[in-house]
């Protein structure tokens, strides 16, 4: 694995499956052939890994809330074969091409007939994306034939084909191409309904500015007024569409550009960049104003919240 933390190969034999919490069972009443094989390396502190398998029932519990920190997104690529998932109740048929998100907070089952798939393995604390976006992914199918999909799947081959040929150095800064990867995955994902009219109701309008909130918390200007001036309405039309949400147009501006910044603290490429240059990066052009917001957002300064995110990484890659 060219110096990856790895898991060697490992006949799965129908005991466990791909996580903790799972049964797996060959076809109808446990019978069949159940062999199969599972790969895993470790890049940085997201994980990916190649499976093939003949017939599969896999049955996945939530992981315990005491354990959420150490939760992670999942996104798995079908290469062969069929396979249908039943997420809270709602059954998704998988055909070869196609992703599917989830995450272990929640039990999922997973019936298979002869497939190979692989996948990919990230701690929501690395993913650059609000954890309210991305969760609005869990259970929903995605395409690798265009947009992000068509970026991160041959990508993820390629990875998993050619694991040796990569550097031990190269395996933080892989991890971090594909967080940002599958972040672009589930972004388009959340959106897949048909988008507005070009001439919104004052209840799309609201996504809408949204989503152009996330595509420009990096420009200083950044605000209530030019927001407003770039969707033609008044500022106080603007906070009047968000009365209804749980955040001012404020508020939700200064979240979002703390959720970047939290990312980039947490990212191990940029782990010589100074916590002041992050900060101005996202907005926060006085480091003790970023430092007030970040303790009050997440109970820690800045700069110990890096040094933990440094230290839970070396815990999930070991």
């Amino acid at each position: 694995m060219g110096g990856f933390t790895a898991m060697p190969d490992r006949r799965t034999g129908g005991q466990r499956g791909y996580a903790d919490g799972t049964d797996a069972e060959g076809g109808e009443g446990g019978g069949g052939d159940r062999r199969g094989e599972l790969r895993r390396m470790e890049l940085g502190g997201t994980s990916v890994w190649s499976a093939t398998c003949r017939r599969l029932v896999l049955r996945l519990t939530a992981r315990p809330e005491q354990e959420s920190a150490c939760r992670c997104y999942h996104v798995t690529l079908l290469l062969e074969g069929e396979a249908v998932v039943v997420h809270e109740g709602r059954r998704t048929a998988l055909r070869v091409g196609d992703f599917y998100c989830d995450d272990d907070s929640r039990p999922r089952e997973i019936r298979t007939g002869p497939v190979r798939a692989v996948g990919i393995s990230v701690p929501r604390a690395l993913l650059p994306l609000p954890r309210d976006e991305a969760d609005l992914t869990l259970g929903r199918r995605a395409t690798s034939r265009d947009g992000a999909g068509a970026l991160l799947a041959p990508f993820l081959i390629q990875l998993t084909r050619d694991s040796d040929t990569f550097m031990p150095s190269d395996g933080p800064r892989l991890g971090t191409v594909l967080n940002g990867l599958v972040a672009a995955l589930f972004a388009r994902a959340a959106r897949s309904d048909p988008a507005p009219p070009s001439r919104p109701e004052p209840g799309a309008l609201a996504p809408r500015i949204t989503y152009f909130i996330q595509r420009h918390l990096a420009d200083p200007e950044l605000s209530p007024r030019s927001i407003a001036a770039a969707h033609g309405i008044s500022p106080s039309y603007l906070h009047r569409l968000f009365q209804g949400e749980q955040e001012t147009v404020a508020a939700l501006i200064r979240r979002q550009r703390l959720e970047r910044a939290r990312y980039d603290l947490a990212d191990p490429a940029q782990g010589g960049t100074p916590v002041h240059v992050i900060a101005a990066r996202w907005g926060f052009p006085r480091a003790t104003d970023f430092t007030r917001v970040f303790r009050a957002a997440y109970g820690i300064p800045p700069t110990d919240y890096r040094h933990r995110s440094r230290a839970l990484s070396r815990r999930i890659a070991t």
